[in-house]
């Protein structure tokens, strides 16, 4: 990937280096950590893993400036499907992070201007509603565990051998959102917030309220509602100025 070390600061190296062994530390010993009830599982996914895991996305967030994106964002694909097959849980668990990561920063090139995503924010929610309630994910969720738990990002819960999942989708659209809160200079770090927050409280809902009946909810609603609520002035803003002059509507970074 074309300049990559010289994208990301030291800082955000060190960074990136220390949380990235922090928790694969945590992944390693997860199960034999103290295991708690249920609302305090919940707490720590939502306030403290969750956030911890995203935080890789924010620190990386220059290298959706670089060269070569997608055929790096596939050979990590590949990488995780092949950790995958090797029984390498923790390694394929980030390999897919970075995958949708990469893949992410890629496909937000071709969007030209901030409305195109907010249009995707309203979309993407009402079709991944769908696919949880009667679509394939539900099918994959509830007949094809296997499969699911191939295309989705693992959570661990503290002393226990199961996890929380995310799906692949999630991973890439959180990505997708935090770029172009930083691409538009939106606010992003409320974006961030926003976003982590989304994924804990949907987690949480789908621990006590499951309308679906599958054991969890879709993530992307809540997603896609926390990116627009912070950033719906901003971005109401810039579509009035594309109106009225196209030259002075914030353009790509």
């Amino acid at each position: 990937m074309g300049g990559t070390s010289a994208l990301l600061s030291r800082g955000r190296a060190i960074a990136l280096a220390a949380l990235g062994g922090g928790l694969v530390a945590y992944y390693a010993v997860s199960e034999s950590l103290l295991d708690v009830s249920t609302p305090w599982d919940v707490a720590f996914l939502a306030l403290v893993l969750i956030p911890a895991v995203f935080a890789l996305v924010y620190l990386v967030l220059p290298i959706r400036r670089a060269r070569g994106l997608l055929p790096v964002g596939l050979a990590l694909a590949g990488l995780a499907y092949a950790l995958e097959l090797g029984d390498l849980e923790i390694a394929a668990n980030f390999a897919k992070l970075a995958a949708m990561t990469t893949l992410a920063f890629w496909f937000l090139g071709y969007f030209e201007d901030v409305s195109w995503v907010a249009l995707v924010a309203l979309i993407v929610p009402i079709v991944d509603a769908y696919s949880v309630w009667r679509g394939p994910t539900r099918h994959i969720v509830t007949e094809r565990q296997e499969i699911f738990a191939t295309l989705s990002f693992a959570f661990p819960i503290p002393g226990e051998h199961g996890a929380a999942n995310l799906g692949l989708p999630d991973l890439l659209f959180f990505a997708l959102f935090l770029a172009a809160a930083a691409r538009w200079s939106l606010r992003l770090r409320s974006t961030w917030v926003a976003l982590t927050a989304s994924f804990g409280l949907t987690m949480a809902l789908a621990v006590y309220q499951d309308p679906f009946g599958i054991g969890g909810l879709p993530a992307l609603p809540l997603l896609s509602i926390g990116f627009l609520a912070v950033n719906a002035d901003l971005i109401w803003r810039s579509l009035r100025a594309e109106r009225t002059d196209p030259a002075s509507a914030p353009g790509a970074d």
